[in-house]
């Protein structure tokens, strides 16, 4: 019976679901010819191996769900962009946790006789690479001190009705529950009032601090302050540290009004709530935000997370493809009182 191209991307899924726990070459293997993708293989399969180990924690079962994206058909050759959504069930000390998330790879077919075989498979890491739109004022942003008058923009003022913001400033506590249920409410999914961003990690994680209560910080300046408007007469109208991980890490890291954090050393210290800022290549410019939301039977903060959407991931992310072994970690406490 002739192979179809179908066929052989269902015995990928397939194979894809299995090596997430199962670290043994499965027999119906489809053949793959992409020797980056294989060596990135064996490489991943042997640090989840360790990395379990570690963590004292064994792999029960995985689930994988798939969407096809897109599909483009050519003489002898199929591109396809794959979704995965992925369910792992893992258990630490007799007890059961569940991580979700979504990842995109584009995988190429091409038939060799009366058999498709995968030539090609591209991984998609957008948290890798988080500012497309890197500007003049966004480098001020991390670098506070050489802020001068002719880099300030001209902004409406912030409606405080719309962003549901108390006019009066009498200290209010943090509702770390109320931040953990937007993130969980809003994991794999785009709030319908917000605009929703190619990168979106750090646009979800400042909605769930303002679900939690955040104080929003309204300067006018893209450059500083913490807040949002949307879009205002078709231009951009929310601060760097609202949508741009390295922006909101160094608020966190400075800010001493409003929404205020505590750097901390291990993330055993955090709590529901709390932000870790992730700095994939060790260079000081951070790339990545996560919200915690959970914790493991260890104690270790389980966390949120857009772009690549997860829910309840363990914190270190050792199993993302953004990982290096130069990837450096902030842990930021918020405070409880704003």
């Amino acid at each position: 019976m002739r192979k179809d191209w179908k066929n052989a991307l269902y015995s990928y899924v397939n194979q894809f679901n299995r090596t997430e726990i199962d670290y043994r070459q499965p027999a119906d293997q489809v053949v793959v010819t992409d020797l980056d993708h294989l060596m990135r293989k064996s490489n991943r399969m042997h640090m989840l191996k360790e990395w379990y180990q570690a963590r004292e924690s064994t792999p029960l079962r995985n689930e994988t769900r798939t969407k096809l994206l897109r599909t483009r058909e050519g003489e002898g050759e199929v591109v396809v962009d794959l979704e995965f959504q992925t369910r792992r069930i893992y258990e630490k000390r007799h007890i059961a946790h569940v991580e979700e998330r979504l990842e995109q790879e584009r995988i190429t077919l091409n038939k060799d006789g009366d058999t498709w075989i995968i030539t090609r498979i591209e991984q998609n890491i957008p948290e890798r690479h988080p500012e497309e739109r890197r500007t003049e004022k966004e480098e001020i942003v991390s670098h506070p001190e050489q802020q001068t008058s002719e880099h300030i923009p001209s902004i409406p003022l912030l409606n405080t009705d719309v962003l549901g913001m108390s006019k009066s400033w009498r200290a209010k506590p943090y509702a770390r529950e109320r931040a953990v249920q937007y993130a969980d409410q809003w994991w794999n999914g785009n709030n319908p009032e917000f605009l929703a961003f190619e990168v979106d990690c750090t646009n979800y994680i400042s909605q769930c601090l303002v679900a939690g209560g955040g104080p929003i910080h309204y300067t006018g300046k893209r450059e500083t302050g913490w807040w949002y408007r949307g879009m205002v007469n078709n231009q951009e109208a929310w601060s760097y540290s609202w949508a741009v991980a390295n922006a909101l890490n160094n608020y966190l890291n400075h800010s001493d009004s409003y929404l205020q954090a505590v750097p901390v050393e291990r993330p055993s210290d955090l709590q529901l709530g709390d932000v870790i800022s992730y700095d994939w290549d060790g260079d000081g410019r951070y790339q990545h935000s996560a919200i915690v939301t959970a914790f493991d039977a260890g104690g270790m903060p389980l966390v949120n997370a857009h772009t690549t959407n997860s829910r309840h991931r363990y914190w270190d992310y050792r199993d993302s493809n953004a990982h290096t072994e130069r990837t450096q970690y902030r842990f930021f406490h918020i405070m409880d009182w704003f």
